[in-house]
């Protein structure tokens, strides 16, 4: 018997194990399947419900373009040096989260100061768009109209605060390029998202439930499962039936 036929004849009962592998798969998917939709509808469902009961929240950003003077002759342009036009950039943009400006913001506002370190602070981020000399300011709060003024009140009073502590022929500037506007729609929460983030979870969760069910389960629904599981063959199967009594006779014992 040559070699490629002992390899084929070996491969067959693994080729076949993987067959009723995969079917058995299906059936358990199958008589399953109420476990997976159950568990993934009942999450989807749930992260939508909690999305919608959730506050939104808006933000708002302001735009800053950083610059140093040469001379009298207005703002330099530094695209030159990009190392140094990031430094600077990134330095700026470090300074513009800091409870001195929150601080001079809040009060600009008639916001007191522990808003300022508490909450102003708390929502408020800074970032370099890279390789460029703007800084963007965002805010966020559960009122647009707020985010709006919030973080246009810190990039005004970074703006005179950067003008007061560098002077000069040479001096660093931050400019005020694009106001905030009072934005029209929530950046969170996401209810769409949320629910399809919980569908995948519940999903993989039910897949999950399905299978341990089927594990615990240790009745034979096939007599072709009871062959497999005792390596014993049938011979026949004995139907399932219920014993009908008599009506009983009216006035009867």
């Amino acid at each position: 018997m040559s070699t490629d036929t002992t390899t084929a004849r070996e491969a067959a009962p693994a080729g076949r194990d993987a067959f009723f592998s995969a079917k058995e798969f299906l059936k358990v998917l199958r008589r399953r399947a109420w476990a997976v939709v159950f568990v993934a509808s009942a999450l989807a469902a749930s992260a939508v419900g909690f999305g919608l009961l959730q506050t939104p929240v808006y933000e708002a950003s302001i735009t800053i373009l950083v610059g140093q003077k040469s001379g009298e002759e207005g703002p330099r342009n530094l695209s030159g040096d990009v190392e140094g036009l990031q430094q600077l950039a990134q330095t700026v943009a470090e300074a513009v989260a800091t409870r001195p400006i929150a601080e001079a913001a809040a009060q600009k506002l008639g916001l007191s100061e522990e808003y300022a370190q508490k909450t102003l602070l708390g929502n408020l981020r800074v970032e370099q768009r890279p390789g460029t000399m703007f800084v963007e300011v965002r805010y966020r709060d559960p009122d647009p109209q707020r985010a709006q003024r919030v973080a246009n009140a810190v990039g005004e009073v970074f703006s005179e605060r950067v003008s007061e502590v560098s002077p000069g022929a040479n001096a660093i500037t931050a400019t005020v390029w694009e106001e905030a506007v009072a934005p029209e729609t929530p950046v969170s929460p996401d209810p769409l998202l949320n629910g399809l983030v919980a569908l995948a979870l519940g999903l993989l969760l039910g897949l999950g439930l399905a299978f341990l069910l089927e594990y615990l389960d240790d009745s034979w629904e096939s007599p072709e499962e009871v062959e497999r599981v005792s390596g014993v063959p049938t011979f026949g199967v004995i139907p399932g039936f219920q014993v009908k009594t008599s009506e009983k006779k009216k006035g009867g014992g």
